[in-house]
């Protein structure tokens, strides 16, 4: 993810890769919302293995410091520029649809049969 997150520093820091929509909000005149994706408050966690395929999926911790949101980015929609959307409106949801987590018994409702028994 350290590798891969660099890409985001290059883009952010280049005056000329506009293309790519990402910034730095600590450098910009107003906050950076998405479409847009800051720098300095994302992560990459998926990128594509092949050029050109240009898919990422990142945490944008703009919204929640310790639950970020999940974005990717859209070359397709519009080829002129790419555009960051929301995939998840935070993590924990976006590992919840995959199935990779559920979160703890107290957090959650369990139903519970005549038995007593989980359901």
């Amino acid at each position: 993810m350290e590798f891969a997150s660099r890409s985001l520093d290059m883009f952010a820091d280049d005056p000329h890769s506009g293309y790519f929509a990402v910034g730095r909000g600590s450098r910009a005149e107003a906050p950076l919302d998405l479409p847009w994706l800051d720098a300095d408050q994302a992560v990459l966690i998926a990128i594509t293995r092949r050029p050109g395929d240009d898919g990422a999926l990142a945490l944008d911790y703009r919204t929640d410091p310790s639950d970020p949101r999940v974005v990717g980015s859209d070359f397709w929609t519009n080829s002129q520029v790419c555009e960051w959307r929301v995939v998840a409106p935070a993590f924990s949801s976006f590992v919840t649809s995959l199935g990779l987590w559920r979160a703890p018994a107290e957090d959650c409702e369990v139903r519970r049969g005549a038995s007593g028994t989980r359901m």
